[in-house]
């Protein structure tokens, strides 16, 4: 057991013991029908990134705020303890409002005087919610501690107390503004470290104080010892009707009144959202599959009472403190603009990101939020400390990939992380720029409030430190209804169409998660969001047999076992084998390696005339292509420079084995250095080429691809099997197999 004291007087004793990590487990179907929180991150990346998972439930104190009314409400007996011990720092900044509960404690908080004139260096110390949250770390702090603190979400109209933007849409009064709970029991799983800890707290009232704890709580003690953790149940509440979604088009006319501001410049980018909805009978489950397929550096889920449920897994980091209190503490963001999709492997991938990379506009919108955000931090920060210690780095996520910057500051010892949350509020990267004017179009655009998105999700540490993401990729979920807003950044030469796209891909990995939790099955869940599944077709190679000869290649083997997934059975045969093989074996297809050297090397011409006696169908690659030529009387030639694991571009000329391709041309992988031209080959359709540069300078077609349909001999040049090729190399192996089986 660890005791120290707070810097408002207050006694903490924490007990610190080991658990099992499955307890987490348990705690998430905890906090669907009790309040608590889930916040893991499934992401490491070096120095931004670890992996963890922190839970609670049944906490003892909960803040509200709906506009400048702040409360503060005991969940339990021990928070009945609490209460008068934070009291005082509510009455502080705010006019006491009458409550009905004897448990809760409401604050309005005053609008700043008229003639007050505040720098914008004084920006965060007006007179705001925030007054109220300060007083309470302040009450609660200690260095002695990292996990106490304030656990929850911040909602976005709670930067309209610092901003002058007028409200056009109707909000309901009883929409909570923030959402904050102080949890006294908390699991700790460092799943890089590989510790799992369950820490508790006790608290004891400074002497002087039992009087007003004895009087509100109406227990004797002046200490939480001994009292009750649980809180009372909030059951998921079903039966609200899905809205519709959002009109085709809707979005792109946003994206077009945009664009004429633009031309006015009111605006240099902008971040307008719209909603989409799905059934959600499970927040639980929603949540842990969520983290299954998608990963991300702020997972979460919140069961914040009265019904209302937050869970996500945001990929971006809002504002990061850490380091002793007045002492350069370090503030980070990471902001994220520049949006492609995942590709459907990891060649499509790295195409994708050089896209990406290359992309003028792509650039323009992280570095247009990378200054702003610069800006932010200049406000509350030591002068030349803000530095970007990461320039458009990649993060990959299970449908997306992004262009991310990595933003650093030193705050000025006089100010707190309170003071480097307000000055980012929000994010340019889900408002715009210039900020102010960029939310009054969001205000004045979108068709509903914000509520939580464009917010925070996170924790406000009593040690002095903060930990916060942005409530992106998020589900609001209330009486069996899920809600998810999705944005995109818009610049002037933004394509209305496309921007509309990006925020449905957006919202998909949520959507198709939500869909398939929703009810635990996909048919009894009536959704048509999830498409039919087709019989499966039979394997092209179901029961064929493959002779595969090796010319002592290195690529051979991942030759097979393309092959052997379309469900052929392949023999994999050194070359120089006795003629007697083929007729022991009876192959449906022989197949010709990849191979160093020149045909001769290896007496393949002997090999095809054996096949051709025999009518086996022959399929080539690289030296099995040069071979084929070469027998049937082509001529090969040598390339002034080599092509090795280089990509080229194919270009396709007819014919039956590349039929069905979705481009006329496609990216292959080369290795080799011998060639042959279309008038080289004889007794052979040329079907693909590749332009290359000859001996003499000139510009020339080199052979990718030959076939005799009728004899039933097929060869490429290129290498299918390579990960170069991986967009065609299955189809094509796919392609031979039918062909020889027909």
């Amino acid at each position: 057991m660890h005791s120290y004291r707070t810097h408002g007087g207050i006694t903490v004793q924490r007990t610190a013991e080991p658990c099992d990590p499955a307890e987490l487990l348990t705690l998430v179907e905890a906090v669907e029908t009790r309040r608590g929180g889930l916040f893991s991150s499934g992401m490491e990346y070096p120095g931004r990134y670890s992996r963890w998972d922190l839970g609670y439930v049944d906490p003892c104190l909960e803040l509200v705020a709906r506009g400048r009314d702040v409360t503060l409400s005991a969940l339990n007996q021990r928070g009945e303890v609490l209460v008068p011990m934070v009291e005082a720092a509510l009455r502080r900044h705010g006019h006491p409002v009458p409550s009905p509960e004897s448990a809760t404690v409401t604050v309005r908080v005053p609008e700043p005087g008229g003639g007050e004139q505040l720098t914008e260096e004084q920006r965060s110390r007006r007179p705001s919610v925030f007054s109220v949250l300060r007083e309470i770390v302040a009450l609660f702090h200690s260095d002695q501690d990292t996990h106490l603190g304030l656990y929850g979400a911040f909602g976005y109209d709670l930067a309209f107390q610092f901003e002058p933007v007028a409200e056009v849409q109707q909000r309901d009064p009883q929409d909570r503004d923030l959402v904050l709970h102080l949890p006294d029991a908390i699991i700790v799983h460092d799943r890089k470290r590989e510790t799992c800890l369950r820490f508790t707290y006790d608290f004891t009232l400074a002497s002087g104080d039992e009087g007003g704890a004895a009087d509100r709580s109406g227990h004797p003690g002046r200490s939480t010892r001994g009292l009750d953790r649980v809180t009372a149940q909030t059951p998921v509440v079903l039966g609200a009707d899905i809205p519709p979604p959002p009109q085709p088009g809707s979005y792109a006319r946003i994206v077009e009144q945009a664009k004429e501001r633009f031309r006015r410049g009111d605006l240099f980018e902008v971040v307008p959202g719209h909603q989409m909805y799905a059934a959600c009978d499970s927040p639980a489950r929603f949540y842990q599959r969520l983290r299954e397929r998608n990963p991300a550096p702020y997972e979460f889920f919140l069961n914040m009472g009265e019904g209302e449920y937050l869970v996500g897994a945001s990929p971006e980091m809002f504002v990061r403190v850490s380091g002793p209190v007045g002492q350069g503490q370090r503030v980070e963001t990471c902001p994220i603009s520049g949006t492609v999709r995942r590709g459907e492997n990891a060649l499509e991938d790295a195409a994708n990101i050089r896209n990406l990379l290359t992309s003028p506009k792509e650039e323009s919108e992280l570095t247009m939020c990378t200054d702003v955000d610069r800006n932010d931090k200049s406000r509350v920060c030591e002068p030349g400390s803000v530095r970007v210690i990461g320039r458009r780095q990649i993060e990959l996520y299970s449908r997306l990939i992004h262009t991310v910057d990595h933003i650093e500051g030193r705050l000025r010892p006089e100010l707190d992380a309170l003071d480097a949350f307000q000055s980012h509020m929000w994010a340019v990267t889900v408002t715009g720029a210039p900020k102010t004017w960029a939310m009054r179009f969001i205000e004045a655009t979108e068709d509903t409030p914000r509520r939580w998105y464009g917010g925070a999700v996170g924790m406000v540490g009593f040690d002095g430190s903060m930990n916060t993401g942005l409530t992106l990729r998020t589900a609001h979920i209330r009486n069996g209804v899920a809600t998810v807003r999705a944005g995109a950044t818009l610049l002037f030469d933004s394509d209305p169409e496309a921007e509309e796209r990006e925020t449905f891909l957006k919202a998909r990995a949520l959507l198709e998660t939500l869909a398939e939790q929703s009810g635990g099955n996909q048919e009894e869940a009536g959704t048509d969001a999830v498409e039919a599944v087709e019989p499966a077709a039979v394997p092209s190679g179901a029961g064929m047999r493959v002779l595969l000869v090796d010319f002592e290649d290195s690529f051979v083997n991942t030759l097979a076992d393309y092959v052997r997934r379309h469900g052929a059975k392949v023999t994999t045969l050194r070359h120089g084998f006795p003629p007697r093989v083929l007729d022991e074996l009876a192959p449906d297809l022989v197949i010709l390696s990849p191979g160093p050297g020149l045909p001769a090397d290896f007496g393949i011409s002997v090999l095809l005339d054996e096949l051709e006696r025999r009518g086996i169908p022959v399929f080539g690659v690289c030296l099995g292509l040069q071979a084929m030529v070469e027998h049937a009387g082509g001529e090969l030639c040598t390339l002034p420079e080599p092509k090795h694991g280089k990509p080229g571009q194919v270009e396709v000329r007819g014919g039956s084995l590349l039929a069905g391709l979705e481009d006329a041309t496609f990216t292959a992988a080369r290795y080799h250095s011998t060639y042959t031209t279309p008038e080289r080959v004889k007794g052979f359709d040329v079907t693909a080429v590749a332009e290359d540069v000859g001996a003499d300078g000139r510009r020339i077609p080199v052979v990718m691809a030959v076939e005799d349909q009728r004899a039933r001999r097929w060869a490429v040049q290129f290498h299918p099997e390579s990960i170069l090729s991986a967009a065609v190399g299955e189809k094509i192996v796919d392609r031979v197999l039918r062909l020889a089986r027909s």
